[in-house]
Formats: structure tokens, C-alpha cells, sequence
């Protein structure tokens, strides 16, 4: 595919140091293009990744530092209108286009199909798992994940194949593009996971999320298909409008892909499953039944597009995992510290149950910083409640984006504290400004597993409380 990449441009991200941008700019970069960028902070592991790619990524907003012979700007949805330096390429008409649309332009047109990754939970990981499968079965994929895949820690590839894995994220594109990303992504098959109400700030409403996914599901041509989640009925739902084969992922006997027999175990574990009426079996070594149904929807996409049963299974029995998926960070005065990315209450639930799994007869620490928008509303405390009632101690920090909503909207955390330790969970409330490490230290004890559940640096929060054990 690299041939096809005729003419180097200068580009510049606008910022450049999120989860999509960052690694966009080094398969860009791989590409034969000229990359560079800024941002007003950068953290691991994005920081590391740019570093280790050479992109140079400038410090702080300054209209007079953007270079004058740029060719394109690429602009994230982490900048608004009247971020300065988006107003200095306004003014000087600088050409630009979002992040999703650089995917489009520079990738996509020019020949691979894709393979779009969509859905509520689960995204990086099954891009993670697919793309895993098509490169150990010597497709030579090209792929895009908002994460690092645990075998190539800089989160894409630019292969010579004919596929390509990407990451469908329904977030707003840009300032001037207030639709999902994945709309710009052109699939040959909309892999759909589970589907819930999200991004509160965004999405007024479940229908308006479901309408998101619906436009998704309704881009595939009848060449390709949806591969769907059907553990989820808004997942479901929102492949009403595809004209292109649905194919269904599930437990029951109807489905394409049915998934039975699920025997958990700390290493991972093993599920029965039927292609079409064809028997086979999974082995997986990733704790949680949500990873056995993201392994699922991974493996009906890689058989829909003709690979191996055989081989894509034993892919799928070695995979290495997922950078901030259940990973293990270290172990420090007998406490295992586990980072995760989890931040909607069904993610921090089931990322509970995965740790139970994973280390049955430990008792499970959960340290929860509400980082997003929708992480920080009052309307989801009763799910919150909900997944942390599985934690053993709960400490949530108080949320990011406080000053963003009103007083009334915000996440009742006393009243969580009350919920959680009526049912039995102590909790920790710390107020703003509160150092997670120093508040939680002090309750830890050696077998404990402590889960860092966010979505973004945490402060640091898993290096930071490893030292401090070290230093007890």
C-alpha cells in the first residue's frame, strides 16, 4: 500500500497528543509524510509514542510558532473554536480537516477496506483482538486503535494488505463536525459491540445515540456486513436501517456466531461456539465474559472475510492484550496495582468482575477517578452504585469536570459513599483537590489488588501508589 502514498505532505496536528491523534500522526508518519504537532500537555502513553516515533509535538498554544508552509492541518475534537491557535489556520485559510476525515483522505482512498469497530464498550480491545488475528494470519493488515495492542505498542500498522482494522469512535469529529468519527470510515464491515446511553454532553438521549449507530450500520453496501453484539438490544436496534447482511453474535441458537458454555478461570478461559452451524472452541486468555463476547465478535468479522476458523482461534488463543485493559502495572508490599480504562458504570462493573476472576479469594480495591463529562453526572450514580457494590473499597475521587456543570448535575458522591457502605463496600470520598495515593495508602494491605479505573493519566495515580508501597 505504501506506494500509493505518491506525494509527502507537511502536516500538522491540531493537538496531538489524544489516543487518536497520536497514533494517526506516526501511521501518517509511516505513510511518507511530514508530522508534527502541539498540544497544551502530553502524558504516557501517547507522550511515549510520539517520542519514540521522533514526531516532534510542541508545548503549549502559540499562534506564532505554526509553521508557514504546512500543506494540511489536521484537527482533532479536543480543540474548540476559539482554541488560539484553531483561529490563527481560520484567519490565515490554511486547508484543514478533522482527524476522521485525515483517516478517509490519506488512508482509506486509496484502496483498503475497513473494518470499523463501533459500539459503546469494547472498542479497542476488539480492534485489538481482529487486528491481532489478521496479522497472525499473514494478511498483512493495515490498522488504526485508540489504544496500544500489547504486540506493537504504538497502535497502528500500514500493511500491503487489503484490509484495515479501525477504531469507530461515536464522539463528535471536530468543532465543525458534530457527528461520530466513524461516519467518515467508509466500512466493508460495521463491527457493532454493546450499545448504551453515553456521552451526556453529546447525546441528548438513547435515541440519539441509537440514530448515531443506525447511520453507521446503514453506510455498509450489501457487499459487505454488521456484525452485531446481540447480547445487547440497543446494539440490535441500531442495525435496523442496514441494508447489508446482519450477522449476529450471541448465546442463542438463532445467531450466526453463538457463544455457549463459558468456563471462566484465572488465566482466562475457554467457551464452546457454533460458525454457522460448524462446532468449534474458544480459548481465550483474557478474564471477563465481556472479553469472551468481544473475542466472538472479532472472530465472526475475520471468518466473514474469509479467514481460517483454525487458524484465527489459535490467533486468538495467544493473544498478548491491550495497554490499560486489566493490565498489571506491578506489585508492591503484597499489592498487585492493575490500570484499566473503565469509566462507564458498566465498564468499572464488569472490569470488577474480570478482577474477581482473575485473582479469586483477593480482596478487590477499586480506585475511581470520574474523568469524562458523563463520569462526572449526578444521573448515573445509581449505575456507579450498581458497579462498585462488587469492589471490596471503593475510593472515588471527586469528578474532573466539576466546574463544567452545575451544582445540581454533578455526581452525588455522598450519597454513593452512604449506598455503597449500607451494602457492605467501605468507601472513600476525598474532596477536590485530594491526592489519591496519600488518602488510599493507608488502607492497603498485602494480597489486596487495587484497580486504577480512568480515562485519562489518573495523575499518575498507578507509578505514584507502586512507589509509595515501596517506600512503606
Amino acid at each position: 500500500m505504501q506506494d500509493l502514498y505518491r506525494k509527502a505532505e507537511r502536516l500538522y496536528f491540531l493537538p496531538i497528543g489524544g489516543t487518536a491523534m497520536a497514533p494517526l500522526a506516526g501511521l501518517l508518519q509511516a505513510a511518507g509524510h511530514h508530522v508534527e504537532g502541539v498540544d497544551s500537555g502530553l502524558y504516557p502513553p501517547m507522550s511515549t509514542l510520539l517520542d519514540e516515533l521522533g514526531i516532534v509535538a510542541r508545548i503549549g498554544w502559540d499562534p506564532e510558532k505554526i509553521p508557514t508552509d504546512l500543506d494540511r492541518v489536521i484537527i482533532g475534537n479536543a480543540v474548540p473554536r476559539d482554541n488560539p491557535e484553531v483561529a490563527a489556520v481560520l484567519e490565515r485559510g490554511i486547508p484543514f480537516i478533522s482527524q476522521a476525515e485525515a483517516v478517509a483522505h490519506y488512508v482509506l482512498a486509496r484502496g483498503p477496506r475497513s473494518l470499523v469497530v463501533a459500539g459503546t464498550h469494547g472498542k479497542t480491545t476488539t480492534s485489538s483482538l481482529l487486528a491481532w488475528i489478521l496479522e497472525a494470519c499473514d494478511t498483512d493488515p493495515s490498522y488504526l486503535v485508540g489504544g496500544l495492542p500489547k504486540w506493537n505498542r504504538h497502535g497502528f500498522r500500514l500493511g500491503d494488505g487489503p484490509l484495515m482494522v479501525i477504531e469507530g469512535d461515536e464522539y463528535n469529529t471536530a468543532f465543525f463536525d458534530r457527528g461520530p468519527k466513524f461516519l467518515h470510515y467508509r466500512p466493508h464491515l460495521f463491527i457493532l459491540g454493546p450499545v448504551e446511553y453515553d456521552h451526556a454532553d453529546l447525546y441528548p438521549s438513547l435515541d440519539a445515540v441509537l440514530t448515531a449507530f443506525r447511520a453507521g450500520a446503514a453506510q455498509v453496501p450489501k457487499t459487505g456486513a454488521v456484525v452485531v453484539n446481540a447480547w445487547s438490544d440497543h446494539a440490535l436496534a441500531a442495525t435496523r436501517d442496514a441494508t447489508a447482511p446482519v450477522l449476529k453474535v450471541g448465546s442463542e441458537a438463532g445467531c450466526d456466531l453463538v457463544l455457549s458454555a463459558w468456563e471462566p478461570s484465572p488465566e482466562g478461559g475457554r467457551a464452546a461456539l457454533r460458525w454457522r452451524g460448524e462446532p468449534l472452541e474458544l480459548s481465550l486468555p483474557l478474564a471477563g465474559y465481556h472479553n469472551a463476547q468481544n473475542a466472538a465478535l472479532a472472530l465472526a468479522a475475520a471468518l466473514t472475510v474469509g479467514l481460517d476458523p483454525d487458524q484465527a482461534l489459535a490467533a486468538l488463543a495467544r493473544f498478548p492484550g491491550v495497554a490499560r485493559r486489566m493490565e498489571t502495572r506491578g506489585e508492591a508490599a503484597g499489592v498487585t496495582v492493575v490500570d484499566d480504562f473503565a469509566h462507564h458504570p458498566t465498564a468499572v462493573g464488569v472490569t470488577i468482575a474480570a478482577a474477581r476472576q482473575r485473582w479469586p479469594g483477593r480482596r478487590i480495591v477499586v480506585a475511581f477517578e470520574p474523568r469524562s463529562l458523563t463520569a462526572a453526572r449526578r444521573d448515573f450514580g445509581a449505575a456507579y452504585l450498581a458497579a462498585l457494590a462488587g469492589a471490596d473499597l471503593a475510593f472515588v475521587a471527586a469528578p474532573f469536570h466539576s466546574g463544567r456543570l452545575a451544582e445540581g448535575e454533578i455526581l452525588d458522591r455522598e450519597a454513593l459513599a452512604r449506598e455503597l457502605e449500607a451494602g457492605g463496600v467501605r468507601s472513600l470520598m476525598p474532596g477536590p483537590g485530594a491526592d489519591a495515593v496519600e488518602v488510599l495508602l493507608p488502607h492497603l494491605r498485602s494480597g489486596d489488588v487495587v484497580l486504577g479505573c480512568s480515562s485519562g493519566s489518573f495523575d499518575g495515580f498507578h507509578q505514584r501508589l507502586l512507589d509509595a508501597l515501596e517506600a512503606r
